[in-house]
């Protein structure tokens, strides 16, 4: 067997195997063979961007999600082998790993169900029931566990240590008892499931914080089975306990409970099995549920982590896919009252032309020498389009700019500006912009984000981006293993001009990482432009491994050959020759050609390395007339007669930008500083059980206000047909 595939655990002279791709088979709905030859790409150092895109034959046309899939299954595969491999040194040094103990711990496919075959073995600081069995009890639990018949204090007195009452042997015993039954595998899973089958999470104030934590009123007394909880109210009622406003708790029928163990080891009726009953009973209030209620707990919390982590995923890659302006002449604006409105003026590829301030909201008021600017500026900069960032000020700033009378043809765009204020205070801004302050840092931000949210979104950390709910209740660490995928998946998707690119997007592309997206950034700078993709061999550190992973997701605009500026990889350039060849056609003449294209039998270039999907990978790139996947940016605009939540009533129906998707519902800006909530069962006149499965972040709807609370700014919309 091939020893790439086997995770080889030794131990003193002992020697298993566990074999990943057999855990990853039972695990998921993936055949064998291709699990085999993913985790093979992976160790050779294949990433998920380019297995998914250029390795369908090998994974059976996996997309990134089930590859990224097989990878955390992968990633959790080790975990379980390396605890294994602790677990079963500390039980051998103990001189108590039998045979059996052993396979059952080498078969051990759960995390859970391993710590339950550990813990009677587990290290422990000093309990009642090792106090118990210092003093010489263990032989008293061991009869009182045999239940057999005759008065307790009599038949068992040949089992008590001198100078120790009955009552204190007795209890001793059932200490011992008691910790033996709380470590028992079998009734650690029974009492497991019937927690996952009933339990309810119970929060309740802690007294004299009830005006302190108003915000969690609707936890001050709250009960809901726990597999029932969605996650956004497991976060929020974990969040309340973790502030100290919550106590929160578990409950479950305690008698069924009970009885369950008794099953287990009351075997007679008589007074050992009386002393048995009474240690059952200790052991599952005092041992046993405590601890399976924090694990319980945590397992919820971990999944509603999950489940947040999952939204915000999903929320940061629409966000990273929004539709771009292009390469426009942008003036960008980062509105303000008492400091002004700071204006931008960037050229097509983004570089920054002129900077300015105008004062044309109170208190100076100075409106007609900023229109003036303003117009003085869209005419020498030739401004095809205007960004203003949707903060404060940024609806009246929208206002004075549709006042103003254009000679050109303008678009004005109102444009998100989270996280601009943490770009334009970031190392990043600072390398990009030494000599100039935050407040023109944020409005170029805001401008560049117009022309390609994506090239500009990445230098911000999406923590700070504004399309995530409680991100700082979340595993930290998983949230960033997550959103990074997200944004090397995004870049990947959409390809990098490699010429214009800055080194911040480039450290997302396949194979890539910062110092070879400084090392191509510097060849740029010394050589030139790139003229061909074989050219990017000559960058420092560019081996052939990184040159395969990275190629297919850079674009040359204007290259010699066509298909560098394509999602053809240079490994199928002779294929595409050879088909054009073929046909009597040069490649230029195929790509952006869907009739030609469709005139070309793929099957004839199938062999033993390229099948079927990428052939019509790349013949389906061959047929696109653009290169880029996303949509074109269009124009937004608010309600005219809308500008606070004074001017909302109920029964309205206004237009609205989604800002942000959660599992209960979305949000959406109406135009009133305050985004108004669209509750997921007012989404649409059907059930919806996922709000991506309706609308999509930046999505232009048309909502109806159904209700408003001025007191608590809460703004209540519908999407349903009226």
């Amino acid at each position: 067997m091939d020893c790439m595939y086997i995770s080889i655990l030794k131990y003193q002279d002992m020697e298993f195997y566990m074999n990943p791709v057999d855990f990853i088979t039972r695990k998921s709905d993936f055949k064998h063979h291709y699990i085999q030859n993913l985790l093979k790409l992976l160790d050779e150092g294949a990433t998920i961007p380019f297995i998914a895109r250029y390795r369908k034959e090998l994974t059976g046309n996996m997309d990134e999600v089930q590859v990224e899939t097989v990878f955390k299954l992968y990633g959790q595969f080790k975990e379980l082998e390396k605890r294994k491999a602790t677990i079963l040194e500390t039980i051998d040094q103990q001189n108590q790993l039998t045979p059996d103990l052993r396979k059952q711990i080498e078969n051990c496919e759960e995390m859970c169900q391993l710590e339950d075959l550990y813990l009677p073995y587990k290290p422990k600081r000093q309990t009642r029931a090792s106090k118990a069995r210092d003093k010489g009890l263990e032989p008293l639990a061991n009869w009182l566990m045999r239940q057999e018949t005759g008065d307790v204090s009599v038949r068992g007195s040949r089992f008590f240590p001198k100078d120790i009452e009955v009552e204190e042997a007795l209890q001793g015993a059932r200490d011992i008892i008691a910790e033996r039954v709380s470590e028992d595998k079998r009734v650690r899973e029974n009492l497991r499931r019937q927690i996952d089958r009933g339990a309810m999470i119970v929060s309740s104030v802690i007294k004299g914080k009830e005006v302190e934590g108003e915000k969690y009123k609707d936890y001050f007394n709250y009960r809901e089975q726990l597999r029932r909880c969605p996650s956004h109210r497991m976060l929020a009622i974990r969040r309340g306990e973790k502030e100290g406003f919550l106590r929160v708790a578990l409950e479950i029928d305690d008698e069924n409970a009970i009885k369950l163990i008794e099953r287990f080891f009351v075997r007679a009726s008589n007074d050992c099995a009386s002393q048995v009953i009474l240690a059952v009973k200790d052991a599952y209030k005092r041992l046993l549920f405590p601890s399976l209620e924090s694990e319980c707990l945590l397992g919820a919390k971990q999944k509603a982590d999950e489940e947040a982590i999952k939204v915000f995923a999903e929320n940061l890659r629409q966000l990273l896919l929004a539709p771009p302006l292009g390469n426009k002449r942008v003036l960008g604006i980062d509105p303000g009252f008492r400091t002004g409105c700071k204006v931008v003026c960037l050229d097509e590829t983004g570089a920054l032309l002129h900077n300015e301030t105008i004062f044309p909201h109170p208190p100076r008021n100075e409106e007609k020498a900023a229109a003036a600017k303003i117009n003085t500026l869209v005419n020498t900069y030739r401004v095809e389009a205007i960004a203003i960032g949707n903060g404060t000020a940024g609806r009246e700033t929208e206002r004075f700019i549709q006042r103003i009378r254009f000679e050109r043809n303008v678009q004005v765009f109102v444009v998100s500006e989270d996280g601009a204020s943490v770009y334009s205070a970031s190392r990043v801004a600072r390398e990009e912009f030494p000599e100039y302050d935050v407040t023109v840092r944020g409005a170029v931000s805001i401008a560049r984000r117009l022309m390609d949210p994506l090239a500009e979104l990445v230098k911000i950390d999406p923590k700070s981006i504004g399309v995530g709910q409680y991100q700082h209740d979340v595993d930290q660490t998983q949230l960033k293993e997550s959103l990074d995928r997200v944004v090397e998946s995004c870049v990947n998707r959409v390809g990098v001009n490699l010429n214009t690119a800055s080194k911040y997007l480039l450290t997302y592309v396949s194979g890539l990482g910062p110092l070879l997206a400084e090392n191509i950034v510097a060849y740029i700078r010394e050589n030139g432009p790139f003229k061909s993709r074989s050219e990017l061999k000559n960058v420092k550190r560019m081996g052939t491994k990184t040159f395969e992973q990275c190629a297919g997701f850079l674009r040359i605009e204007g290259a010699e050959n066509p298909l560098d500026n394509s999602a053809v990889h240079p490994e199928s350039y002779a294929i595409v020759e050879r088909m054009a060849k073929d046909s009597g056609l040069s490649v230029s003449e195929m790509i952006g050609n869907e009739a030609l294209c469709n005139r070309v039998d793929i099957t004839r270039y199938v062999d033993d390395r390229v099948g079927l999907p990428t052939l019509r990978d790349i013949m389906d790139e061959l047929k696109k007339t653009r290169r880029d996947p996303r949509s074109v940016a269009k124009v937004f605009a608010f309600a005219e007669n809308i500008h606070t939540i004074d001017d909302l009533a109920e029964g309205m129906v206004v237009p609205g930008i989604v800002t942000n998707l959660t599992n209960f519902g979305v949000f959406v800006d109406i135009g009133v500083k305050q985004d108004g909530l669209v509750h997921v069962s007012e989404l649409a006149d059907r059930f919806v059980s996922n709000p991506v499965d309706v609308v999509s972040l930046h999505q232009h709807v048309m909502v109806k206000v159904i209700q408003v609370d001025k007191a608590r700014k809460r703004i209540a919309l519908s999407m349903k047909q009226a």
